[in-house]
């Protein structure tokens, strides 16, 4: 009897006890993902039985988004990052990413990128789109 209940508890994400309100947060680029890969990746994680944070579910109109996104990430077991085109060239999603790396700094968060139409190796070597986004921050940033 303890086995079959062990068992059923380690085959079903949510049903083990922890201090997170969420098994996974999915950060991604609205622009390039929104309607198509994330949301149809956000319908197999929930199939599977994975309570996951997709903004466009959790988040009321009205609440500062900034705050809740933080806090959800914070909250969440592991991140899904969708790595699109025009991932980096979104100050919303640079932030969100440092706050992800940071909980993996110091929650042991485990995070794994998701490459989406993008080459891994550009994204790691900075090439392409990414560069691109990463000299349009640092040229904002040098101007204020």
């Amino acid at each position: 009897m303890e086995t079959a209940v062990a068992n059923k508890a380690s085959s079903s994400p949510s049903s083990i006890a922890t201090p997170f309100k969420y098994d996974v947060f999915l950060s991604f680029s609205g622009v390039n993902t929104r309607k198509n890969f994330s949301s149809h990746l956000l319908a197999v994680l929930e199939r599977h039985g994975f309570h996951t944070f997709f903004d466009d579910k959790e988040l009321k109109r009205g609440e500062y988004i900034g705050y809740e996104l933080l806090k959800a990430i914070k909250e969440s077991r592991i991140s899904l990052v969708v790595l699109s085109k025009n991932y980096a060239a979104s100050r919303r999603c640079l932030d969100k990413l440092v706050k992800i790396m940071e909980c993996r700094k110091t929650l042991q968060q485990i995070v794994l990128p998701i490459f989406y139409n993008v080459e891994p190796y550009d994204n790691r070597a900075q090439k392409g789109s990414l560069a691109d986004a990463f000299a349009k921050h640092e040229e904002h940033f040098k101007e204020g």
